[in-house]
């Protein structure tokens, strides 16, 4: 992958969860849509010199980020202070060109002597140019004099070609980027995979990996190791390593000289950690009365780790902290002393369950531990990348808080404390990124076609792990790097399902997010002229798609497009719907064709191939299209043996809503002979996306600001999009006189968002919720962005509802677009990642003529003769919900109208139940329901349900009472304040994550923001 290879590693902390909500439509780099028209400042690395810097000197490196190259005379490279509104005060003139795809580097000043020579530099421009460590503005400018930008957005001002504003600087693009925070803070500042949003908050995060590219012929500075060695601290305090580690978050002992002895636990000779744990002989096991970590990490820096497990150790160093993490650096190898005589016992891994709290955590921090309890996979995004697994220390994985309510509510704030106190990385004892070419002939860790690593799977510690702190996330360490060539510490569930459940009906409808499927691909495009790669150069997916000429978001030739269809083939006949809608499909108007059908004909002769005959057709494009349509589209494929169009497709026109969305496309249906009463109404949706959006600043007029609470930008458009879909579906099924209506598709919001809730509040029942499953995984929680929503009517017909997780819980690495990123190859051309949002089905019972009527799925509304004979519920009398029957039925305390939820009934307590709100008695659940395969039952509080305190109760077919719990019923929207207001950030603002973190406490879980498209 010819990509910039900087290391971007964020972190999430609990209450930056709310950023989970940001999702984007599509995964990288399929949904990739960066400037890369020109070149663009790529890393600005601000410590050269400074303690335990890596480098002597700054620099600004650049990158061309396309396919010519580009002529760098009459350009300069400029620096102004964080605080100033005048000229430039550094300025570095440049020359000659920079090639297709490659890097320039410019050479600044200097802190001090600490750190390497920087080689291939190609301007040395030492005091000319020296940025602030901390805070400050780089400018590429297209001209040789200094300039005074005025403060604030300078993205496309004139003469700017880009610009890096860090830290407090008062210039920028968008946001100022993070910058270091202090002269011991030696990271880089990079870009992402060379992407330019005209934001650098977004575009850039500082780096432990410093990585400076370059095609000239100079070296500026001398290696530290032609230097004289540093000598050796020698022997300090004698402490144990429970004193140096203290009993608070940070040693007393910072910066002081200090000598322990222990038994290494863990060695890690290459891979970027540059260390080993050491542990005080005879310690772990039993730990009942732990004050202090008996553990602590032993930073070698560029001293060989010539240590193994097992040996016992006395190291003279300098107690620290870094970033958290309490260690001892070591400057010397003759402080390192093997005693091959010892007789030590060794460590016993501490057997504990996952801490809830950072106190608690740091009692074991760099100790070896033997993790029990439940341990499941909530992300697998960064084991592509990083070689990392996030894990929640319970029986289920995290889920994204706005499903579950808006911010304020009890149920989104018991979101985010669960995942402080859960949220966890299984790590590979390296911080190699592995998406570096340089990199990828190392077998990516813990990754496998045979045996996945799913979301939601359960782990199985196998051997014991170190407790980590860094990146500002608590991590499980195994204690020898591990790749795909060497024993990892866990294995996984296989969770895969090889087809979706039996939803029953005589008809099924599905939809599937097809993740920017274009047939017309990259190379047929004059446009197209930046992609990305695999690790031989080989252009695998369009890397940038907004030239007018380009227009192309998908694979980079025919070769790549087999390998996505393959896949997107596979999955749909495996799905087996008779209707799908598809979203995400090239709209072919805007890609150079004159039938905007072209895409969708190409993908429907592939299903028919592959199916051996015509199974499947597309509903044809109306005559009648919206103005200035999107890129990617919507749109219905269906099996003709089994159902017949009812009269044309309509698309909603001229509606100010949908001015940034793609527009509902509304089809009427019917079973093949079927009579007037069995027509249905299914319209395809495509919502706005959560990103992109501007900060919010006091404007309480706007609701389509990102407010940083979670929900993302463009929420008011999202909710209007909503308001508006309802209206043009009641037309739409007007027209065709019926009351069946069926809304699909990607409506980018989770469930207790304003624009979902306006949907059920209209009457809709979410069918995914009696699922208990979601489509989604975002930044390491799990929530629904896709639905088919059934009006009343529609509702009385589902037999049965499945969402088909093979995409949201497999690897990145399975993608087409990843194809030979590493030298394992993960590409397979089954349904395994075929996107990024897993597909939905539905089963129906229309009642046409040859159907039994009684067909149901294994999880539908209708379970069976059983259920049947129950008869419908019966409400008990409030007498039987006595005291020793109060359970938690993991409701959240407060519950709203027309808002779905997941009952949890009591332990071994096996269906089908009732669900009913006491006093006023009013059924919850519809009828009796079996337990889903999660353990829930999915209920739906109703719109007119009594407001205020009462109980729900868990009712067996017997009249039974087997468990209530008391909760408060309110009004839509009646714990958040104000009309629309909440929206959320994939950025969140500094103000909102200090005050959240004051609230809720500590980092707890590794993240990277994807892009949004």
């Amino acid at each position: 992958m010819t990509t910039p290879t900087a290391r971007r590693r964020a972190t999430l902390t609990a209450s930056a969860l709310l950023g989970l909500a940001c999702a984007p439509l599509a995964a990288l780099p399929a949904a990739a849509a960066p400037d890369a028209t020109g070149v663009v400042i790529n890393e600005a690395y601000l410590s050269g010199g400074s303690g335990g810097a890596v480098y002597e000197h700054k620099f600004v490196e650049l990158y061309n980020p396309t396919d010519a190259a580009i002529s760098l005379d009459g350009m300069t490279v400029q620096y102004r202070s964080a605080g100033g509104d005048g000229d430039t005060s550094g300025i570095v003139e440049l020359a000659g060109e920079i090639g297709a795809g490659g890097y320039y580097l410019v050479s600044g000043g200097s802190n001090g002597d600490a750190g390497d020579s920087l080689e291939d530099v190609n301007v040395q421009a030492d005091g000319s140019l020296n940025p602030s460590g901390t805070n400050g503005t780089l400018l590429l400018v297209d001209g040789t004099e200094t300039i005074a930008p005025a403060p604030g957005d300078v993205a496309g001002a004139a003469g700017i070609i880009d610009a890096l504003g860090y830290g407090a600087s008062n210039t920028f693009e968008g946001e100022a980027a993070e910058g270091p925070d202090g002269t011991k803070d030696v990271r880089s500042v990079s870009r992402t995979d060379g992407i330019d949003t005209d934001n650098n908050k977004n575009d850039f995060t500082l780096t432990e990996a410093i990585t400076p590219q370059g095609t000239g012929d100079i070296t500026v500075g001398v290696d530290d190791e032609e230097e004289e060695p540093p000598g050796p601290v020698g022997p300090g305090e004698k402490l144990t390593i429970a004193e140096i580690q203290g009993e608070g978050w940070s040693t007393e002992y910072e910066d002081s000289t200090v000598t322990t002895t222990g038994v290494v636990t863990a060695a890690y000779p290459d891979g970027g950690l540059s260390g080993f744990y050491l542990q005080t002989a005879g310690t772990g096991g039993e730990v009942a009365d732990h004050t202090a970590s008996d553990g602590i990490f032993v930073y070698a820096d560029e001293i060989p780790v010539t240590v193994e497990v097992g040996d016992a150790v006395t190291v003279n160093g300098i107690a620290d902290e870094y970033f958290g993490l309490t260690q001892i650096r070591v400057t010397s190898e003759r402080d390192i002393t093997i005693d091959e005589n010892a007789d030590a016992v060794a460590p016993t891994p501490a057997a504990i369950a996952f801490p809830d709290t950072d106190a608690e955590r740091e009692l074991f921090e760099g100790m070896l531990v033997a993790p029990q309890g439940d341990y499941t996979v909530t992300e697998v995004y960064e084991a592509n990348r990083y070689g990392e697994i996030a894990l929640a220390a319970s029986d289920s994985p995290l889920v994204n808080p706005t499903v579950k309510g808006l911010p304020g509510t009890d149920a989104y704030t018991a979101e985010v404390e669960r995942a402080e106190a859960e949220a966890v990385t299984l790590d590979d004892g390296s911080s190699v990124d592995y998406t570096n070419p340089a990199n990828s002939d190392t077998p990516l860790p813990y990754l496998s076609l045979t045996a996945p690593v799913r979301v939601g799977a359960a782990v199985s510690f196998t051997d014991a792990v170190v407790l980590d702190y860094r990146f500002s996330a608590w991590k499980f360490q195994p204690t020898h790097r591990v790749t795909g060539d060497t024993e990892q510490p866990a294995t996984f569930e296989n969770t895969r399902e090889a087809a979706p459940e039996d939803v029953g009906g005589d008809l099924k409808l599905g939809t599937f997010n097809v993740l920017n499927y274009f047939a017309t691909t990259g190379d047929e495009r004059p446009g197209c002229t930046s992609f990305y790669t695999d690790r031989d150069g080989n252009p695998i997916t369009v890397r940038d798609s907004s030239p007018e000429g380009c227009q192309v978001r998908g694979a980079a030739n025919d070769e790549n497009l087999e390998r996505q269809q393959a896949k997107i083939v596979a999955a749909i006949n495996a799905l087996d719907a008779d209707i799908v809608s598809l979203e995400e499909i090239e709209n072919s108007l805007a890609t150079g064709h004159n039938d905007r059908d072209y895409a969708l004909s190409v993908l429907v002769d592939a299903l028919n191939d592959a199916a051996g005959s015509d199974v499947w057709a597309f509903v044809p494009s109306p005559a009648e299209l919206p103005e200035n349509e999107d890129v990617i589209r919507t749109a219905f494929i269906y099996q003709p043996a089994a159902v017949e169009l009812v009269g044309e497709a309509e698309i909603l026109i001229g509606s100010p809503a949908f001015e940034n969305a793609r527009e509902p496309d509304a089809q009427a249906f019917k079973p093949v002979g079927g009579d007037a009463d069995s027509v249905f109404v299914v319209v395809s949706n495509h919502f706005k996306s959560k990103g992109s959006a501007d900060e919010c600043a006091n404007d309480a007029g706007d609701d389509n600001c990102d407010n940083g609470d979670g929900i993302g930008g463009f929420n008011g458009d999202r909710t209007r999009q909503a308001e508006a879909l309802i209206d043009f579906a009641d037309a739409f099924a007007e027209g065709h006189d019926t009351d069946k209506v069926f809304l699909v598709g990607d409506f980018n919001s989770y469930a207790a968002e304003d624009p979902i809730t306006t949907i059920t509040s209209a009457g809709y029942v979410d069918q995914g919720a009696k699922t208990g499953e979601y489509t989604y995984n975002y930044d390491g929680a799990v929530g629904s962005l896709d639905y088919i929503f059934a009006s009343p009517a529609a509702d009385a017909t589902v037999t049965g509802q499945d969402i088909w997780n093979i995409n949201s819980a497999e690897s990145v690495a399975l993608e087409y677009s990843r194809y030979n990123y590493n030298v394992t190859d993960f590409y397979a051309p089954d349904v395994y990642r075929a996107s990024d949002h897993d597909p939905m089905i539905v089963g129906i019972e229309t009642g046409a003529e040859g159907s039994d009527g009684d067909d149901q799925g294994e999880d539908g509304d209708d379970q069976g003769e059983d259920n049947q004979d129950a008869g419908a519920p019966t409400p008990v009398d409030d007498a039987g919900l006595t005291a020793d029957l109060e359970s938690d039925l993991g409701l959240p305390d407060t519950v709203v109208r027309g808002q779905s939820y997941s009952v949890t009934p009591p332990d071994a307590a096996t269906g089908p139940f009732a669900v009913w709100l006491h006093s006023e008695p009013v059924l919850l659940s519809d009828g009796y329901v079996e337990l889903s395969n999660d353990g829930t039952v999915s209920v739906m509080v109703p719109d007119d349900a009594p407001l205020g305190e009462h109980r729900v109760a868990v009712v067996t077919e017997s009249g039974e009472v087997i468990g209530w719990q008391a909760v408060t019923v309110t009004e839509a929207g009646a714990t958040a304040s104000g009309a629309l207001p909440w929206t959320g950030s994939e950025a969140l603002p500094v103000l909102v994550v200090a005050l959240l973190l004051m609230a809720l406490g500590g980092v707890v879980l590794v993240a990277r923001r994807r892009r949004s498209n």
